[in-house]
């Protein structure tokens, strides 16, 4: 195994602070990446000097530090999917009054890079970063849908499905239905699947060799999502920007 330097380790350190473990103790952190506590303790604070992470002072346990806010303005501008993609959600926004997120695949999971809330009481939020398995919810399942044969029979051989919620699909079978359906009739939608309670719809951005960029989608409470108006106006609303934002991507019209 090769030998990392510190700087090195230090970016592995980071890499460990996400949605799915957002913070991390020393002895633990040193336990998972095989690092003694003392390197993991030096490494910390200096990254803690200059905000990458920060310590809670009760739990004295260690997050991701805030001047990672400053990198989001200049991701997003200079990253032409949420660009181009902002003109797309605020339609839809508008439109639905629901909470609008674009998704893509980073490491076989779904990770939220853009986001518009509803402005309602009761709503769903999808905060940037959130991240998911690729077989639950309508933004995951639709990602793994559209992506290549080689994507899907390499993920199915290395993940583990299990279930997230009583909703969650589970049966390879199953799930392997759902994922026709859902590139059949060009949309997503789930009930419950990550979180009781709340749903969502999804429909791809592809790029112009009609290949998966991202999805883009709604989360929305089920209460709402269940009336059989609302769901039907969000589904054609959504449906209709994810065309429009596939075509402004490079797709050609003719092949939707």
């Amino acid at each position: 195994m090769k030998k990392l330097n510190s700087i090195e380790k230090a970016l592995e350190i980071l890499l460990k602070f996400q949605d799915i473990k957002p913070s991390w103790g020393i002895r633990e952190l040193g336990t998972e990446l095989k690092f003694s506590p003392a390197t993991v303790q030096r490494i910390l604070q200096v990254l803690k000097s200059y905000e990458f992470v920060r310590q809670d002072p009760d739990s004295r346990q260690y997050f991701i530090g805030n001047i990672f806010y400053q990198f989001l303005e200049n991701l997003n501008s200079s990253n032409n999917l949420t660009r181009i993609g902002r003109k797309f959600m605020q339609e839809v926004a508008s439109a639905t009054l629901e909470t609008v997120h674009l998704n893509i695949i980073e490491k076989n999971l779904r990770i939220c890079i853009d986001t518009i809330e509803s402005p309602k009481v009761l709503k769903a939020g999808m905060p940037i970063g959130n991240q998911s398995p690729l077989y639950a919810g309508a933004s995951a399942k639709c990602l793994l849908a559209f992506a290549t044969e080689e994507f899907q029979d390499n993920y199915f051989k290395t993940t583990q499905i299990e279930p997230l919620t009583d909703d969650t699909i589970t049966q390879a079978d199953k799930l392997f239905k759902e994922l026709y359906k859902i590139k059949e009739q060009g949309y997503a939608i789930s009930f419950g699947e990550r979180t009781p309670g709340l749903g969502s719809l999804s429909t791809p951005v592809l790029d112009y060799k009609g290949q998966i960029l991202a999805s883009l989608s709604l989360a929305i409470p089920e209460i709402r999502l269940k009336q059989e108006d609302h769901l039907s106006n969000c589904i054609n609303i959504l449906t209709s920007a994810g065309k429009s934002f596939s075509k402004a991507m490079g797709l050609d019209a003719g092949k939707f």
